[in-house]
């Protein structure tokens, strides 16, 4: 597949089939890291530029190591390092960028639209590592990676519960696009005060009590409360959000035989989770971080590149 994209928005740019190229070039990559030496010189000579304007411990921490391991030059760039605290705009921060001339700027931004903005502008690859609550691409590829690989690639007939924080959620929006885009139904269940506007023309279910919505389902993403997106008195308070929208064991036994469990991260256990829950076999929260690093070396390799994996007598992108 002759990769036609400059930049990654969000999932919304993509067709089912370009998500299945994404996927299989990271199955690639991710059997790269699981050798005793993980790197290849795949992007040698290349460079990347993080730009982090919001706190970030798994996304930036896995690009960083995805572009390493594909020997690429990397450049973190928070908001506190950088001249936007002395009040330089997104455009000239962005210009001062393209001048060092990098091959791709991976960023992350407070707000919707920060992404595209960069991307209208600047010659080099832009990707989208969350932009306030509009979307998180990479996250929604991971989480896909992680069903295909307990589904066997299959998606059609599963059902997926998305549950909490849907209206300041940009992972739960990637994550409808793309479970839809591939073949599974989705069902979304949390406080009303915590739903968006306009549910009606979102291809999802809508819940709003817990243990109807987990009946039959195949995977219950939990999300995290964004406090800090919050005004106040959206929740009660932090115990009854617990027990009334924490998912617990009690809630898998209503599941499907073998449903699975994710949580993009950080976890608030005993909020939005069990522990028992969050470290049981069910679980596939550390899969989904081991993921994350396949699937951004396969985008950094595919957006850097703009072709398919030239690939030696093993499979394996060289």
């Amino acid at each position: 597949m002759q990769w036609r994209h400059k930049d990654l928005l969000d999932v919304s740019q993509l067709n089912a089939d370009e998500v299945r190229h994404i996927l299989t070039t990271a199955a690639y990559f991710r059997e790269i890291n699981s050798r005793p030496v993980k790197k290849v010189p795949t992007l040698k000579g290349r460079s990347v530029v993080l730009f982090f304007a919001e706190p970030s411990t798994r996304t930036k921490t896995s690009f960083d190591m995805a572009g390493k391991r594909l020997s690429a030059d990397t450049f973190a760039l928070g908001k506190s390092g950088s001249s936007i605290v002395k009040g330089e705009s997104l455009k000239d921060t962005a210009l001062t960028l393209q001048a060092m001339n990098p091959d791709g700027i991976v960023i992350r931004h407070s707000s919707s639209g920060a992404a595209q903005f960069l991307a209208e502008r600047l010659e080099c690859s832009v990707i989208n590592a969350g932009d306030g609550r509009h979307a998180h691409p990479t996250q929604a590829l991971l989480d896909a990676l992680t069903f295909s690989r307990r589904w066997k690639g299959d998606f059609v007939g599963k059902t997926v519960l998305i549950l909490g924080d849907i209206a300041h959620s940009r992972v739960a929006r990637s994550n409808v696009i793309l479970l839809n885009m591939l073949g599974a139904r989705v069902r979304l269940c949390g406080p009303r005060t915590l739903l968006p506007p306009r549910l009606d023309t979102w291809p999802v279910e809508v819940f709003s009590d817990l243990l109807t919505a987990c009946r039959g389902v195949d995977a219950v993403m939990c999300l995290r409360l964004q406090l800090e997106r919050m005004h106040a008195g959206l929740i009660p308070d932090m115990r009854e959000y617990s027990r009334t929208f924490g998912l617990g064991a009690r809630h898998l036994r209503l599941a499907a035989p073998g449903c699975c469990v994710l949580h993009p991260g950080p976890i608030n256990r005993g909020v939005e989770i069990d522990s028992d829950v969050a470290d049981s076999a069910e679980s596939l929260i550390l899969e989904q971080v081991e993921n994350g690093v396949a699937v951004r070396m396969a985008l950094l390799f595919l957006y850097l590149t703009r072709k398919s994996p030239e690939m030696n007598q093993s499979g394996i992108p060289e």
